[in-house]
């Protein structure tokens, strides 16, 4: 085993410890913790969706305290404004106004987690900003650059109420590599446990039991850049995810056919070119965690929905079933296309 092998062992160990450590935290979530873990090695942002008190916010700041580094928050509001992310204004104990840096830029450039609880009532234009922090890593205030080389952002929202909320628009979208359904468990122990069981009813005690700052957050981009290098794929696996590509854009042209739906008439848009790099991306990462260096089909079944289901628009004729029919096409444009 030469010096990256053995790197990448010791730090496959390390992804392995932080899934163990979130999950003194949650229960009932392995999937959602293991998609999460996948991004994080894959440098890419996660949005995660569910009902009211499914434990969202939970599984976010378990995350945070593993990776360590600096942490930020900011609370969706409907008069948040995109300024709230750079500074804030007060009056100081000498009665004279003063402004500081505010949640995005107070860390500069050891920021590793920004965390944006409830995204989708703040408004279009603080969704522009967190925008390009996403993209670039950077934001621009005081006369100057501030970067973020190390920022992954987690943010998440209900879908049970509309009131006051604004959708989160399709280029916003986009730059999270995954939109994950956190759904109540269905296992009956752990729903007792989570009902009766009065270790889950206080957060914060829950959350100290996490090991703070496992992660040397610093070398993740490093590390990530090792593991892209070091998988490979065949020539028949990158055909196969090309169609499945194509399948995204042009579904009934591989005999993909949903029930009520007139497939012609169906799609806006299919994926872009970044959702299918961002999806190989965190193929790549599950192969590495799976302690293989090449790809199977199993690793972009497994990356498919997460990093697919929100990058495929529909028209405005299916937009209200988009939930249903976005994981139904995804399920049968894997069933339709033959893995090699």
């Amino acid at each position: 085993m030469n010096h990256n092998e053995a790197l990448l062992a010791d730090w496959r160990t390390l992804a392995q410890r932080l899934q163990e450590e979130v999950r003194r935290a949650v229960i009932g979530q392995d999937r959602i913790i293991e998609l999460i873990t996948t991004a994080i090695f894959a440098r890419g942002h996660v949005l995660l969706e569910g009902d009211v008190g499914v434990g969202k916010t939970t599984i976010l700041r378990a995350f945070a305290r593993a990776i360590g580094g600096a942490f930020a928050r900011v609370e969706g509001t409907v008069d948040l404004l995109p300024n709230d992310l750079l500074y804030y204004t007060y009056i100081a104990a000498d009665g004279k106004p003063r402004v500081d840096p505010g949640p995005l830029l107070q860390h500069e450039d050891r920021l590793s987690v920004f965390f944006f609880n409830e995204v989708n009532r703040a408004r279009p234009q603080v969704h522009s900003l967190l925008l390009r922090a996403m993209a670039e890593k950077s934001a621009f205030a005081f006369s100057r650059e501030y970067h973020f080389p190390h920022l992954t952002v987690f943010a998440d929202r209900n879908r049970v109420e509309k009131e006051e909320t604004f959708e989160i628009s399709s280029a916003a979208r986009d730059r999270f590599m995954f939109e994950l359904q956190v759904e109540t468990p269905q296992d009956i122990e752990t729903q007792r446990a989570l009902v009766f069981d009065p270790r889950f009813h206080d957060v914060d005690a829950l959350l100290r039991n996490v090991a703070e700052a496992m992660l040397p957050h610093a070398e993740l981009n490093a590390i990530g850049a090792q593991i892209q290098s070091g998988i490979r794929a065949s020539a028949q696996l990158e055909r196969y995810a090309l169609q499945l590509w194509q399948a995204t854009r042009a579904p009934e042209q591989f005999g993909v056919q949903l029930d009520g739906v007139n497939m012609r008439q169906l799609l806006a848009a299919g994926a872009s070119p970044r959702g299918m790099s961002m999806l190989l991306r965190a193929a790549r990462v599950t192969a590495w965690l799976n302690a293989r260096d090449y790809l199977t089909p199993e690793d972009i079944h497994a990356a498919f929905k997460p990093a697919i289901v929100h990058r495929v628009f529909l028209t405005s004729v299916y937009e209200l079933r988009r939930t249903e029919i976005v994981h139904e096409l995804a399920t049968q444009i894997l069933a339709k296309i033959a893995a090699p």
